[in-house]
């Protein structure tokens, strides 16, 4: 059994930040992970062409910023480098391959009991500490919807985790599933590749800019969410236009309230809308069944493909594993209080990087928990 005041679940960016804030305060911690690397969503997991979707100031992590160099929208080899950087920086050494199969309060020692199964050994191992930060973030387990006649389909099916660039999809029919900025950059990639590539778009999207982005965020520091919320829907339909007759349209709430309301950000364009309008890439509606290689779409439509790539997001299995918790975090594993009282919950059991904010809020949240554990400690 090893013990330490303050246990890390999760050596994601959330978990690196956490561990940094920690440092800075001397207050002593272990971090687990339960794959063979930190940042592994963004080590292993994600595609070449992927950009921070937002300006870098709001994506630096606490206390060490972005190298002057950098441009403001960073690719995910700079990110990764920086990531590197960090963790030499503030001397963070996470514990490899451990997956958590338990986390309790004892009521009796009033600490946290942490089991874990190490991937190499096999073994099982107990960890104790006085606080459990939960940093094992928003994309934790790759979700595939259930589609009828789906184990039929004699092409590969793969998640957007599994998905590299669209080099070997030339002149292929590929499916893309989901409209999130994943699933939109990913169609992109595709097409740019030679790939006869089609889109499901099952919900109303907002599209935007990267600029328009940029200015909405630095508004909302000035005026209220529903102010910038109608300046972006303009600025939208003004450099967007009509939607329907490319098979888009817009939601009715904002774009800014549905993502502190819902977690659903809005679609980054970084030019997958000129390839829609071309196109290049052709929109279809929610998938009804698959029937061998054929897709059966919900306006009675099917078509055939060679790959379907799933980008329909991530589950997270904190329910699994975390016991006793009746208030900080619901089924989903995403916190029940509102921001920006979200971060904290009983008994010495705190959050980081499930607020939906992004990475902007994980260096929020870590340097809350730092400071407050910080003064529970004097």
């Amino acid at each position: 059994m090893q013990e330490q005041p303050v246990i890390i679940i999760g050596a994601g960016p959330s978990g690196l930040a956490t561990a940094a804030s920690l440092n800075l305060h001397s207050i002593p911690y272990i971090i687990l992970e339960r794959e063979d690397c930190f940042a592994s969503l963004w080590k292993k997991y994600a595609y070449d062409r992927l950009h921070l979707h937002l300006h870098k100031q709001f994506c630096q992590l606490p206390h060490l910023p972005f190298p002057h160099s950098y441009p403001r929208f960073i690719s995910k080899q700079q990110f990764v480098s920086y990531l590197d950087d960090y963790v030499s920086h503030f001397k963070i050494t996470p514990l490899y391959c451990r997956c958590v199969e338990l986390a309790v309060f004892d009521e009796i020692t009033k600490e946290w009991t942490v089991k874990v199964r190490n991937l190499g050994s096999g073994e099982v191992e107990e960890f104790r500490g006085r606080f459990l930060v939960v940093a094992s973030g928003e994309a934790t387990d790759p979700y595939t919807p259930e589609i009828e006649g789906l184990k039929s389909f004699p092409g590969d099916v793969l998640h957007s985790t599994q998905f590299k660039n669209g080099k070997a999809f030339r002149d292929k029919n590929v499916l893309v599933v989901g409209s999130g900025n994943s699933g939109m950059e990913i169609a992109m990639d595709l097409a740019n590749h030679g790939a006869k590539t089609s889109i499901v778009v099952r919900s109303p999207v907002h599209i935007l800019s990267r600029e328009m982005v940029y200015l909405g965020l630095n508004l909302l520091k000035y005026i209220p969410l529903n102010m910038v919320d109608w300046l972006m829907v303009m600025l939208s339909k003004l450099v967007y236009r009509e939607l329907s007759k490319y098979g888009l349209s817009r939601p009715k709430e904002g774009p800014f309230f549905m993502k502190v309301a819902d977690g659903k950000y809005p679609v980054l364009d970084v030019g997958t809308y000129s390839k829609i309008r071309s196109r290049e890439i052709q929109v279809l509606p929610a998938i009804l069944s698959v029937k061998g290689n054929e897709v059966v779409f919900e306006n009675a439509e099917s078509h055939a493909f060679d790959t379907i790539v799933f980008c329909t997001g991530f589950k997270r299995s904190t329910h699994i594993w975390l016991k006793g918790d009746d208030y900080l975090l619901n089924d989903d594993g995403i916190p029940k209080p509102s921001f920006p009282n979200h971060w904290k919950g009983k008994n010495g059991l705190y959050c980081v990087g499930l607020s939906r904010r992004g990475l902007y809020g994980a260096g929020f949240d870590a340097r809350n928990i730092a400071d407050d554990i910080k003064s529970l400690l004097k």
